[in-house]
C-alpha cells in the first residue's frame, strides 16, 4: 500500500501539469516519474526531494517516500487479525473479565512510553492466550464482554502497527477492532477505530479522506472523549488545505467540546483524552497554517506536560513532535544551528510514530533544503531522517 506514487499524482494534477512537462521541471524521465505514480517503481530520496521541490508539496512527498520504505518491512500484515478471529470463533467459557478489561488498561497506559513492537508482542500474547481459554459457549453478557476487551486490545495493537509504519497490517488490525465495536455495540471503540483511519489518512497525506469520516464518526461517539480527537484531525486536515477560517472555528469547537468532559482520573492511557493533550492538537495546526507564535505556545505547552513530576519524560512522542514544531520556527527564523539541534534531538527519541515523526519531519526537511541546502548541517539532519527506515 504505496502513498508517494498517489500523493505525487494527485499533487502534479493540482498544479495542472502534464506529465511531460512535470519530467521537464524535475528532470527525470517521463517513463520513469510514470512508474513512480502507479507505484511500479520505489523513489529515491533524491527523487523525492526534487519533486517536492518543484511541487512546492511542504514536505509532504519527502515524509511519503520514507514512509513507503519503512512500510516495506510489514511481511505478516494478517497476523493480529488472524489472531482475533481465532477469538471471535472460538466457543467460549466464563473467564475473569474484569481482570482482562484491567490488564488492556494497564497495557494502553504503557502505550506512550513503551518499546512498540514489545508492547505488541504481548499483546499478541494475551490473544493467544484468551483464544487458548475460550473453548466452551457463555451467556450473552459476557460473550458481549469478551467482544468488547478483545475490541480494545485490537486498536491498542493496530496503532502500535501503524506507529512501527506496518501499514497494512494496522489498517486490518483497525478494521477487525470496528467489526468487534459493532458487534459488542460499543460506539467508543466504533469511534477510536474511525479515529485511526483519520490518522492513518492524514498521515499519508489523503486530506479529504479525513475530514469526512472524522465528521461522520463525531455524531457516533458524541458521548465519549474520542470525539475531541476526531476534532483536531479534522483540524489538522484543514490547516494542511489551507482553510484557516475553517481552521479556527475547528479548534474553537473541539476546546468547547473538551471542556464539557469531566476530568478523567488517570490520562496516561492512549484511549483517554488528557485536557493536556488540547496544545499538542493546536501545536500541530497552527505550524501547517504558518502561524509560528501560536504553534510556538502551544509546543513549549506539550513540552512542559511531557515531563512528570520526577523530572521523567513520560509522553516522548508528543515531545519530539513539539520539539521539530519548534525545530520549523526556527529554520523559518533563520536559526539553523538551533533548529538541527531541535530536530537532531526529536528523532533521536525512544519511543517513536514513524508516521507521524516523519509528516512532520518531512516539513522542517523540506525548510532545510529551501533555505540551507549547502549546509553540511542539513545532511546531518537528512542522516537521521533515513535512521528512522
Amino acid at each position: 500500500m504505496a502513498i508517494f506514487g498517489d500523493k505525487l499524482r494527485q499533487l502534479r494534477l493540482e498544479c495542472d501539469l502534464s506529465l511531460s512537462r512535470f519530467a521537464a521541471q524535475v528532470k527525470y524521465d517521463k517513463g520513469y516519474l510514470s512508474r513512480l505514480e502507479t507505484g511500479k517503481k520505489a523513489p529515491s530520496e533524491e527523487v523525492a526531494r526534487a519533486c517536492d521541490v518543484t511541487l512546492n508539496a511542504r514536505g509532504e512527498l519527502i515524509a511519503a517516500a520514507h514512509a513507503d520504505i519503512a512500510a516495506n518491512r510489514d511481511l505478516r500484515p494478517w497476523q493480529t487479525a488472524e489472531l482475533i478471529s481465532r477469538i471471535h470463533k472460538s466457543d467460549t467459557d466464563a473467564i475473569t473479565i474484569d481482570a482482562l478489561h484491567s490488564t488492556i488498561f494497564e497495557l494502553g497506559c504503557e502505550y506512550a512510553y513503551r518499546d512498540a513492537e514489545s508492547l505488541r508482542n504481548e499483546a499478541h500474547d494475551w490473544l493467544r492466550r484468551i483464544a487458548g481459554m475460550l473453548r466452551k459457549p457463555v451467556g450473552l453478557k459476557a460473550h458481549t464482554e469478551l467482544l468488547t476487551a478483545t475490541g480494545w486490545l485490537a486498536l491498542l495493537v493496530g496503532c502500535l502497527e501503524y506507529d512501527m509504519g506496518l501499514r497494512t497490517a494496522a489498517e486490518v488490525t483497525r478494521t477487525a477492532a470496528h467489526k468487534l465495536g459493532e458487534e459488542a455495540g460499543n460506539t467508543e471503540i466504533i469511534g477510536w477505530s474511525h479515529e485511526m483511519s483519520a490518522w492513518f489518512a492524514l498521515t499519508q497525506g489523503r486530506y479529504r479522506d479525513v475530514i469526512g469520516p472524522a465528521c461522520a464518526a463525531q455524531d457516533i461517539s458524541h458521548d465519549h472523549s474520542v470525539v475531541v480527537q476526531l476534532i483536531a484531525q479534522e483540524a489538522k486536515a484543514l490547516a494542511r488545505i489551507d482553510e484557516p477560517r475553517k481552521l479556527r472555528a475547528t479548534l474553537e469547537r473541539g476546546h468547547a467540546v473538551l471542556g464539557k468532559f469531566p476530568v478523567p482520573e488517570r490520562t496516561d492511557n492512549h484511549f483517554i483524552v488528557d485536557p493536556a493533550k488540547w496544545d499538542f492538537y493546536a501545536m500541530d495546526a497552527y505550524r501547517l497554517a504558518g502561524e509560528d507564535s501560536l504553534a510556538v505556545m502551544h509546543a513549549n505547552a506539550v513540552l512542559a506536560s511531557s515531563i512528570g513530576p520526577d523530572g521523567t519524560i513520560r509522553a516522548p512522542m508528543r515531545r519530539a513532535e513539539a520539539q521539530l514544531t519548534l525545530g520549523v520556527a526556527a529554520a523559518r527564523e533563520g536559526n539553523l544551528d538551533h533548529a538541527i539541534s531541535l530536530g537532531r534531538e526529536a528523532l533521536e527519541s525512544g519511543r517513536k510514530s514513524i508516521p507521524s515523526l516523519l509528516m512532520v519531519a518531512g516539513e522542517l526537511d523540506a525548510i532545510l533544503e529551501e533555505r540551507y541546502s549547502r549546509e553540511p548541517e542539513t545532511e546531518e539532519f537528512r542522516e537521521l531522517l533515513r535512521s528512522l527506515r
